[in-house]
């Protein structure tokens, strides 16, 4: 189903004029989940299979399905096939009856896990996933001057960095952040990122495309709600009076960096041949939130050839994956994209891709001023004695002579140095000539 089309369940979710308050309807039957009881079985029989015995309600919280009209009617299916069998009960009513599998069940599951090893939360259906996107589109809040200050206020940018920044955030769409290293890049898209992604949405732990399970949610790059709570089994609890359908979880909007480490692959469907169930892909973990880019130029790939990449993700906001069976599925992009980048652009990318680029910024190196500001407020926060003399010193011997430039992590650097010195020798940390001597001696590399 394209992106963009309403569900037959479409009518039963909550809509506010908030995205925040999306809410996945519950579900009480097997057809609403838009899985097969089959499949579900299936699903059962598989992880009665790793982990043993398990109670009605342990599997519940394991499928990620209530446990009243779906996950009972399940077992009680299983059990008149005989695939599983009650052993014990360990508390009051059904849902306290212990299970076990049975030998034909047994044979059944390895028939399953031939096909898929998928063992967790029931997955919800692509065409959920997309529309759940669409509902919960980020908030085009506008960023004011002062907000932006606020959010950069650990960081000292110029005035016209500032002025570029505002517009380039405010637009939602895509940056380009470049300039020589260890002026903040990282820093600046990761304060924005904190600044713009103060909501929360919900989105699946998985994801079902024609039959297949494809991995969405992580630990790694999804940040659990303040009123969310993992169970021992790993899927999320649902707050005394809630109704919602548990397949879902609710994070903070997605942050996710990738840096080297990215590969044309790693823009696909990553399928694991072991497993036989696919992980999502960066760009669609990081939907309703911000993807960045950093260190763009140092992949293996071909900056060119990553950058095409984006083009119809960039122009269309929607994104096209392959199975492994070659078929394609449409999936939305609606992610702030920042590629962050130490290579000049013109070694990177050409005209055509610079223009879908809605803003490019220059982060250039700081003034002496800037400079002087930010080695100040370094050395105050890290406990190590300024001087304004000891600082003139450091710039006339160890830059201007040496024909250095001036970067904005030099100075967090060197109190670090300094702080290494000094407690190696059991002195205060001072900005002397002998301690920035000693400390520039260790930082820089004389090329």
């Amino acid at each position: 189903m394209p992106y963009g089309k309403v569900l037959t369940r479409g009518a039963k979710i909550r809509l506010s004029e908030k995205p925040t308050e999306f809410i996945p309807p519950p579900i009480t039957s097997v057809d609403e989940t838009g899985l097969t009881q089959l499949w579900l079985q299936d699903l059962a029989l598989k992880i009665l299979y790793f982990r043993g015995y398990q109670t009605a309600f342990s599997l519940s919280e394991a499928m990620a399905l209530p446990f009243a009209g779906l996950v009972d009617g399940i077992l009680d299916a299983l059990k008149r096939e005989k695939f599983v069998e009650v052993k014990t009960q360990t508390g009051i009513g059904a849902g306290s009856y212990q299970y076990a599998i049975t030998g034909a069940g047994i044979a059944r599951a390895r028939e399953a896990l031939e096909r898929s090893q998928y063992a967790g939360p029931a997955p919800v259906p692509l065409a959920e996933y997309n529309e759940s996107v669409r509902r919960q589109g980020r908030s085009r809040v506008a960023v004011l001057p002062k907000m932006l200050k606020s959010a950069l206020a650990d960081l000292v940018l110029s005035d016209l960095t500032f002025s570029r920044l505002g517009p380039a955030v405010n637009s939602g769409t895509s940056i380009f952040l470049y300039g020589p290293p260890g002026n903040g890049k990282t820093s600046i898209a990761t304060a924005v990122g904190n600044m713009v992604l103060q909501e929360e949405m919900y989105i699946p732990y998985a994801i079902e495309i024609a039959g297949q399970v494809v991995k969405l949610y992580d630990s790694v790059n999804h940040v659990l709600s303040g009123d969310e709570h993992n169970t021992p089994q790993g899927t999320a609890s649902l707050k005394a009076g809630t109704k919602r359908d548990p397949r879902w979880v609710k994070i903070r909007r997605p942050f996710v960096m990738v840096g080297g480490e990215l590969t044309l692959e790693g823009l696909d469907l990553v399928f694991d041949d072991t497993n036989k169930f696919y992980e999502a892909p960066f760009q669609v973990k990081a939907n309703g939130g911000m993807l960045l880019i950093d260190d763009f130029g140092r992949q293996l790939v071909r900056p060119r050839d990553l950058l095409n990449r984006w083009i119809v993700p960039l122009e269309n906001r929607i994104d096209y994956l392959s199975l492994h069976t070659g078929r394609k599925v449409e999936v939305p992009f609606d992610v702030m994209i920042v590629f962050s980048t130490n290579l000049p652009p013109r070694d990177l990318v050409d005209e055509a891709f610079l223009r879908r680029l809605r803003h490019k910024i220059l982060i250039e190196d700081p003034s002496p001023d800037t400079y002087r500001e930010i080695f100040k407020r370094v050395a105050e926060n890290k406990g190590v004695n300024y001087a304004d003399r000891g600082l003139a010193y450091l710039l006339q011997e160890w830059y201007i002579k040496r024909n250095r430039k001036l970067r904005a992590s030099h100075p967090r650097d060197i109190c670090d140095q300094i702080l290494d010195i000094a407690r190696y020798m059991n002195v205060n940390p001072e900005m002397s000539k002998d301690m920035i001597d000693k400390a520039a001696g260790a930082y820089f590399v004389e090329i």
